[in-house]
């Protein structure tokens, strides 16, 4: 089965959309600030078509701002009858949007990391610490002696004939 080929402006445009209607009514500007500031990110990633940099942290800005979008949710959603009756359709499209975009966002997370895959990137993601392969393809076997050096001497030092003291 082969995943279907998704544009990264489709995902930054949809986002972008859901998040602009989810900050409509009800939630606090640190929602936005997160979600725009990663849609940026997001935005570098389509301007620099090479970068496995800009993808990738956009995947990473786009899995930070689901646990934060959770938060978001779980703290400022007011209770209903907190809501005035003449705003509560606006607040009902707004939380309505928000939800649905924080549902997208694994599927976009997804899609996003097919591309980082497209792009050059790894399959596994390296933070730079260092870890214990069990890769011994590069290692060359101790018994086995390297016929190209000409002298037995490793260090290829001239041999010399008196025994006595070096002058420098």
């Amino acid at each position: 089965m082969e995943i279907p080929a998704i544009n990264l402006k489709a995902i930054v445009l949809v986002h972008w959309l859901l998040t602009v209607w989810g900050c409509m009514a009800w939630l606090p500007s640190s929602f936005a600030w997160g979600n725009f500031s990663v849609l940026a990110v997001g935005v570098w990633a389509i301007a620099q078509r090479d970068s496995i940099d800009a993808v990738l942290m956009f995947l990473i800005g786009m899995t930070v701002t689901i646990l934060t979008d959770i938060i978001h949710f779980g703290i400022y959603y007011p209770l209903s009858e907190l809501v005035a009756e003449r705003g509560r359709d606006t607040f009902r499209f707004s939380a309505g949007m928000a939800i649905l975009s924080l549902l997208l966002k694994p599927v976009s997370c997804f899609f996003v990391y097919q591309m980082y895959r497209e792009r050059g990137g790894d399959y596994n993601v390296n933070f730079g610490f260092p870890s214990v392969t069990r890769n011994r393809d590069a290692y060359q076997s101790i018994d086995q002696q390297d016929q190209s050096t000409s002298s037995p001497n490793p260090f290829n030092q001239a041999q010399d004939s008196k025994s006595g003291a070096r002058s420098y």
